[in-house]
């Protein structure tokens, strides 16, 4: 299937689909009194994207100017994920705390304020608001024309202040686009113009921004190794590389899927509120990038349908 725009490069679209799975998510607002503060923790709350070890990941959905934010000063939406389960709201509640703890709170001048409307919400008061060891207020905090029921916690720098109950839902996790290039440069630029673009929508975001390893399900050394120290220690690491997508590897094993002339394939990793929302950010991936000279074709990933019970295929796209 073949995508042609108004331009005399077209790039391949494989039939192929993403496979997708429910999640949990947080969606706050966290702002700063400068917009290089507020930066800093974007980046800092949202590092480190760990759901794969069982853990949480984040994302920055997009920057807001002083119009746009609840107290008037530069702010950014984040989202923070953990995988649906039976545990999942503790597990969101408790991930949640590590990161506004030690990514946002340490930061001078940062408050946060719920972003997502929901019936549902985690009250963060023992998970963060303790961390004023007493000294913690409850206080109604007027910002614009609208009341908010934040928590103040002195600290050695005072300002910091959260909104104590904070909206959480179901979402989807793990849409993605894989973009298989002649080379690293077209690579990069492919993978920075999605990432841009999606940063231009609401409610979704890539927690991995542009990911160099897309991994897979289980390990082929694990299983060869069954039952050995070598299988356990490999079987403890969790995802490992996508060996069939590695193009450094296609001239070692016989049964590698990367095309001769593909020598780089980056992937982008999309969570959303909803469904359609994660469709028409992959869409986005598409429509942003067919242009590039050097992406010779698009693709996604999946799992043989072990991961998610969402299919999404590029074609429908």
């Amino acid at each position: 299937m073949l995508w042609q725009n108004n331009t005399n490069i077209m790039a391949t679209i494989i039939d192929e689909y993403c496979e997708a799975f429910d999640g949990l998510f947080l969606r706050i607002i966290v702002t700063a009194k400068d917009r290089d503060t507020l930066e800093k923790t974007a980046i800092c709350a949202t590092a480190l994207p760990s759901t794969v070890v069982g853990r949480s990941e984040a994302g920055i959905e997009k920057y807001l100017d002083e119009s746009q934010s609840p107290d008037g000063r530069p702010g950014a939406i984040i989202q923070i994920w953990v995988n649906y389960s039976k545990n999942a709201i503790s597990s969101l509640g408790y991930e949640a705390s590590l990161r506004i703890r030690q990514g946002i709170l340490v930061i001078p001048t940062t408050r946060i304020f719920n972003a997502l409307e929901s019936e549902d919400k985690l009250d963060i008061m023992p998970s963060v608001g303790y961390c004023g060891d007493g000294f913690e207020e409850e206080k109604q905090v007027i910002f614009g024309s609208k009341t908010y029921n934040m928590i103040d916690i002195p600290l050695m720098m005072p300002g910091f202040m959260i909104e104590r109950h904070l909206g959480y839902k179901k979402g989807i996790m793990g849409g993605n686009i894989w973009y298989l290039c002649k080379d690293e440069k077209s690579a990069l630029e492919a993978g920075k113009r999605a990432v841009e673009e999606l940063k231009k929508m609401d409610n979704v975001i890539c927690p991995f921004e542009i990911c160099s390893a897309g991994s897979k399900v289980g390990s082929i050394t694990a299983e060869k190794y069954k039952g050995s120290q070598k299988g356990e220690d490999y079987s403890k690491i969790g995802p490992t590389t996508n060996h069939l997508y590695c193009p450094q590897l296609k001239n070692k094993i016989e049964n590698s899927l990367v095309p001769e002339t593909v020598k780089s394939i980056p992937e982008i990793v999309i969570n959303g509120a909803t469904l359609d929302d994660i469709k028409k950010a992959m869409k986005k991936c598409i429509d942003c990038t067919v242009d590039i000279e050097g992406v010779e074709s698009i693709s996604c990933g999946n799992y043989g349908g072990n991961l998610g019970k969402y299919k999404i295929y590029l074609k429908d796209l």
